[in-house]
């Protein structure tokens, strides 16, 4: 699936955190309005693309606070539908889609509209307590909504113990189980996170998520230059945010040689075997 998509060893998706858009407490129309809004994400999107990233991974994540999936508006999916597209017809890499909280059907929806290749879904199987309260596991309702859009070329990359929640409900499942859990329902790559944005898994985490799984293993969060060499030999790719930002900060925009030198790091993780 991955080569497929990507075409490369190790494929580096390289995030678009779109700002504020119309509907979110924080949009403004006089500071960011849509025209502003897709007019960054297609910089950034250059900027990533001429820095050697293999993939962008768009996503509301300036919509706090979020909102449950099923609650979700039209206003969201238009704006994000806009700027994807937009995106897309501006670099030659293909495009993923994520809507938080877990909007995995309005993300399939915004895929199908803008030619994304993948959506990225939090909770796939199970449950755990996210942002907006208890999260629980959208698959057969996503499958079914694959379906009927006739949709099977949109990959479902699904996160295990994700990020910026609690996972206690299930504490008698180990991160393995539940990555096979998801497997066996029907998921095409497995996502293993740290536990906040910008924290890295440790590789212990990865290795155990592996045992028994046939699927692709991406790293969610964390992964910088300094631990692209450890963390890349026990998985198949990643997808980088803070790390591609001026300074390392999530809020400013993408650096071009922070992106580059991290690329070039990798480059030769490739050649290495």
């Amino acid at each position: 699936m991955m080569k497929k998509i990507f075409e490369v060893q190790k494929p580096i998706i390289g995030m678009i955190h779109l700002k504020p858009l119309p509907g979110s407490p924080n949009y403004d129309k006089n500071k960011f309005d849509m025209n502003a809004i897709v007019k960054y994400a297609v910089e950034e999107a250059k900027i990533l693309e001429q820095a050697g990233v293999n993939g962008l991974q768009i996503e509301n994540y300036w919509d706090i606070p979020f909102v449950k999936g099923e609650e979700i508006g039209y206003e969201t999916c238009a704006a994000m539908t806009a700027a994807a597209c937009a995106v897309k017809n501006s670099v030659n890499i293909p495009i993923g889609i994520n809507v938080h909280m877990n909007g995995g059907k309005a993300a399939m929806a915004i895929a199908c509209a803008s030619g994304a290749k993948w959506i990225r879904v939090f909770e796939f199987v199970s449950a755990y307590v996210s942002y907006t309260g208890l999260t629980e596991g959208i698959g057969g309702e996503l499958a079914r909504y694959r379906k009927m859009l006739d949709a099977k070329d949109i990959q479902l990359l699904c996160d295990v113990n994700v990020k910026h929640g609690s996972h206690f409900i299930v504490h008698d499942r180990t991160v393995n189980e539940l990555a096979i859990d998801a497997q066996e329902q029907g998921a095409d790559g497995i996502i293993i996170t740290g536990f906040s944005t910008g924290i890295a898994p440790t590789k212990e985490k990865v290795i155990e998520a592996k045992n028994g799984i046939h699927l692709p293993i991406i790293l969610g969060s964390g992964i910088n230059k300094s631990n692209a060499a450890e963390l890349l030999q026990a998985s198949d790719g990643a997808i980088v945010g803070s790390s591609f930002k001026a300074e390392g900060k999530i809020d400013n925009i993408v650096d071009f040689q922070r992106t580059r030198d991290f690329m070039k790091e990798v480059e030769k993780i490739r050649q290495e075997g």
